[in-house]
């Protein structure tokens, strides 16, 4: 039986309604990131849809020293405050190192490790101390069973407020492919689980410069995904995903987002009722 975490008035596991967790990939400015929250936090209202917004501060693992990186810790923490006392709402970012870690807990309400961050024994100590939320993006590289070796690490802090995502497992170069058959082996080890439907049918370094991505199958993995048990999905999403300054080729347009969440909780409704 699934563990259930909480964060704000949002439970996640164990029959809990399908949480959503969205939004650009980066910050790119105060107002367009606040547009996507808000345009996130109506439809999900009133589609009865758990949400929690999405947006990094900083993309520290960009394929080229040319990429857009965002504003930072500083001002993009700024950004990312603003907008959850504005909106109330919950907010969710990436961090990728330890110094960053206390500032981030100061405004954040869930801590991401990021995929490739996940087997770094003291960073994930160090956050894990923070008593908070950790969502920890299971690595391409690591095996659905390893993943209870990651969790062991946050759990001999005492915090047991974890929940494991699903994006992908290397298939060669530059492709990612999805077993599904993951997404129960880690809800066995007792944990929630997310599914990553964006960053999934990513191709990394796909274009030489950055990565590319196949968001036409996102909608389908997603679906598979909650047939399959996930307790949640996560997706960058963007006004114009074609002009976005970072993983534009996998996010999907928020114009899209109503029909695929409609199903998405169909899905969820008919597996729990």
């Amino acid at each position: 039986m699934n563990t259930i975490i909480t964060t704000g008035d949002i439970s996640i596991g164990n029959g809990s309604p399908l949480v959503l967790i969205s939004g650009p990939c980066v910050i790119e400015s105060y107002d367009t990131t606040y547009a996507i929250a808000s345009f996130l936090k109506e439809l999900t209202h009133n589609l009865g849809i758990p949400f929690i917004f999405k947006a990094s501060y900083d993309k520290a693992n960009r394929t080229s020293i040319n990429s857009f990186r965002g504003p930072g810790i500083t001002d993009g923490l700024n950004i990312l405050k603003r907008i959850k006392e504005q909106l109330d709402i919950q907010i969710i970012s990436d961090v990728h190192r330890i110094n960053e870690i206390a500032d981030a807990a100061r405004v954040l309400d869930v801590i991401q490790i990021p995929a490739f961050l996940c087997r770094q024994t003291d960073f994930i100590v160090e956050a894990a101390g923070t008593g908070m939320p950790l969502n920890i993006k299971k690595g391409q590289f690591l095996a659905p069973w390893d993943i209870i070796n990651v969790v062991e690490k946050v759990t001999s802090t005492g915090n047991r407020r974890v929940m494991i995502t699903e994006r992908g497992t290397m298939f060669g170069y530059n492709n990612l492919v999805v077993d599904f058959r993951s997404i129960k082996i880690v809800k066995d080890t007792g944990w929630p689980v997310i599914f990553d439907a964006t960053h999934s049918i990513q191709l990394p370094g796909g274009v030489g410069t950055s990565s590319g991505g196949d968001r036409e199958f996102a909608p389908g993995l997603a679906c598979a995904a909650v047939a399959a048990g996930a307790d949640g999905i996560f997706m960058e999403v963007h006004p114009d995903p074609d002009k976005a300054l970072c993983d534009g080729p996998n996010s999907l347009r928020l114009d899209s987002l109503y029909e695929l969440l409609s199903r998405l909780k169909a899905i969820r409704k008919a597996l729990v009722s």
